[in-house]
């Protein structure tokens, strides 16, 4: 398992290349503090998709990702940056971009697969500092 830190994960914050965002919306439960992260270093609006698929042992839940709290927002001519801590194999992420259709979205992701990923390097499970 790989340890990142609230600074590690800020350094690398600066080094992506993101595109103007007007508002990050965080894939919850898990991607909320790095939402929060990203929004903040972006200087843009935060919001929170609240989405589930894994339990807290990373098992599938059910058997696609769930909306348990879908949003409604008035997004059209907004850029909005979809992030989550960790998307292996999509299922959570297309949910979620699944209810923003037609919306200018780019998506983020700590590890794993995304338009922007902070640790591409990092294939081992994370140790989140947000997590206990």
């Amino acid at each position: 398992m790989v340890s990142l830190s609230f600074k590690q994960i800020t350094e690398r914050l600066k080094t992506i290349d993101f595109p103007e965002t007007d508002i990050v919306i965080g894939i919850g439960t898990g991607g909320v503090p790095a939402a929060t992260m990203v929004a903040y270093h972006l200087n843009a609006e935060l919001q929170v998709m609240t989405l589930n698929y894994r339990d807290e042992q990373n098992n599938p839940r059910y058997e696609a990702p769930k909306v348990l709290q879908k949003p409604i927002w008035d997004l059209e001519g907004k850029r909005i940056l979809l992030v989550d801590d960790v998307s292996v194999s999509g299922k959570t992420m297309d949910a979620a971009l699944e209810q923003l259709p037609g919306l200018n979205v780019k998506t983020c992701a700590m590890k794993g697969k995304a338009d922007f990923v902070l640790f591409p390097e990092i294939k081992d499970c994370v140790k989140w500092p947000w997590k206990p």
